[in-house]
């Protein structure tokens, strides 16, 4: 693998070739120690090609899986390959690399199992719309009686996980709504999840798939998933004699 500290960065992309490129350089050069995994989710465009033009490791899927299958196709990647760290960085160029090692950093210094990285903690510049705002501010209250801590930004896709989750996501990851699903999911199977502020960027290019008028919808559908989930028999895992 060549890095030290096994770490690998998954980087999920669906017709992301006007940013993923730029993402794999920066992942890089903020943390040249790790490896980059584009998992390219069935695009139509060019982004296999611009990622491997930038010296990352391609996992191109068949057909478009959606966030859900393009992860844990990554956390796949990440458990049988034997990484001990996989981070989470989305393809758009919302999250920032520079960032990684403070989500390292907290991971370690609170001997957590995944770190998210949430837009709402200490000072933000972030903006959404309002709708898009209520509706995070709701699943932020749900999740956070659910799980029993707070939950401030339960839609973040940047994150940092141990071996122990990486185990649990290849094995069990959700595939609708599982940016706030897998807060649920950690918390069923006992394991440690904090977050840490971090600052985002605009996409590079592109636009998001979530619209104002399907906010509400959205909202809808993952708390009912959400609940689904929670009521569920939790996962055992098989591998390396652990039990969730």
């Amino acid at each position: 693998m060549g890095n030290e500290r096994n770490i690998l960065v998954i980087i999920p992309a669906y017709n992301e070739e006007g940013s993923v490129g730029k993402v794999v350089e920066e992942v890089k050069t903020y943390l040249p120690e790790a490896d980059a995994l584009v998992v390219n989710d069935g695009s139509t465009d060019l982004t296999s090609e611009k990622a491997r033009a930038s010296r990352a490791i391609v996992l191109d899927l068949p057909f478009n899986l959606g966030i859900g299958g393009a992860m844990q196709a990554g956390y796949k990647y990440a458990f049988e390959k034997g990484y001990e760290i996989a981070i989470q960085v989305d393809g758009d160029g919302q999250h920032d690399p520079k960032q990684i090692p403070k989500l390292l950093k907290v991971l370690e210094e609170k001997e957590a199992d995944m770190v998210v990285g949430s837009r709402f903690i200490g000072h933000s510049e972030f903006k959404s719309s309002m709708m898009r705002r209520v509706g995070i501010s709701i699943l932020s209250s749900v999740l956070s009686m659910i799980v029993g801590q707070p939950i401030t930004d339960p839609t973040s896709g940047f994150r940092a996980a141990n071996r122990k989750a990486i185990q649990l996501f290849a094995y069990e990851y959700p595939q609708d709504y599982p940016e706030p699903e897998v807060l649920a999911l950690l918390h069923q199977c006992h394991l440690k999840m904090v977050e840490a502020p971090v600052g985002m960027s605009e996409r590079y290019s592109g636009e998001s798939s979530i619209t104002k008028l399907r906010s509400i919808y959205y909202m809808v559908k993952v708390l009912l998933a959400i609940f689904v989930d929670y009521f569920k028999k939790p996962p055992r895992l098989e591998k390396e004699g652990e039990g969730c």
